[in-house]
């Protein structure tokens, strides 16, 4: 029986791709491509596989609101745990009627 210690490093995706919808907003694909958003993903996603779907947050426009964004995992490389060494790449998906943008200040906003 060894007790050597794992190394880490195998457990850890090398790199990711995650898609977006189609409908995403251009500001909701710029919140998504800086690397603030791309830090809080390598901090928060954990372990992933292929299909998964996550719904993350952007934030909320100075006009605007944002709902939630639902990012699926479409490959990983290496092994299944995100950390800050991860590469973090988007592609486009089908649209899914993602909503968000100038809605709060619209006629089509939220009305109670």
């Amino acid at each position: 029986m060894s007790h050597a210690k794992e190394n880490p490093n195998t457990d850890t995706a090398t790199r990711i791709v995650l898609s977006y919808p189609s409908d995403l907003s251009t500001w909701g694909r710029d919140k998504l491509d800086g690397s603030p958003f791309r830090a809080y993903l390598r901090k928060t996603l954990g372990r992933v596989e292929a299909g998964d779907v996550t719904e993350q947050f952007t934030g909320v426009g100075c006009c605007g609101d944002t709902l939630d964004v639902p990012l699926r995992v479409e490959s990983v490389e290496g092994g299944p745990l995100v950390d800050e060494s991860t590469t973090v790449e988007y592609e486009v998906r089908d649209a899914c009627a993602v909503e968000g943008g100038w809605r709060v200040q619209s006629a089509g906003g939220p009305t109670e």
